[in-house]
């Protein structure tokens, strides 16, 4: 008889994920970079974590590193989100936004635009949450 593994059902996974996806804004927008990246990376990798989740902690992730100065990674994390099939519109949008700020920024080496600066505590938020504009 197979067993049933709670952690795998499809409601605790996202309320995990989304548990993890929050705690990772707060410490963004706490400045804490590494805690805000770790819990990013793990919604990213949890096998059963929703992909519109997944997608939002990888784009916001992608913030942290600009905002770190690891803006080749950045990049990455960026063009990946756009590949993502669970990508909402709003998520691809936002990425595809980032990437064009950065390389008019990056062609414009003596003058920084504040608006191209990373922000991570304004990362996208969930759908429906308490905090969430949408």
């Amino acid at each position: 008889m197979p067993q049933f593994n709670l952690l795998e059902s499809p409601l605790i996974s996202k309320l995990h994920a989304s548990w993890l996806y929050r705690r990772g804004m707060m410490y963004a927008r706490l400045r804490n970079n590494a805690l805000a990246i770790a819990d990013y990376t793990r919604v990213i990798e949890m096998a059963h974590a929703p992909s519109s989740i997944r997608a939002m902690a990888l784009y916001n992730r992608a913030l942290v590193h600009c905002a770190t100065s690891c803006e080749v990674q950045a990049v990455e994390e960026l063009q990946k989100v756009l590949e993502m099939p669970g990508a909402t519109e709003q998520v691809r949008t936002e990425a595809r936004r980032k990437l064009v700020r950065m390389q008019r920024s990056s062609n414009r080496p003596d003058s920084r635009n504040p608006r191209d600066a990373a922000n991570p505590e304004e990362g996208v938020r969930e759908k429906n949450s308490p905090d969430s504009p949408m």
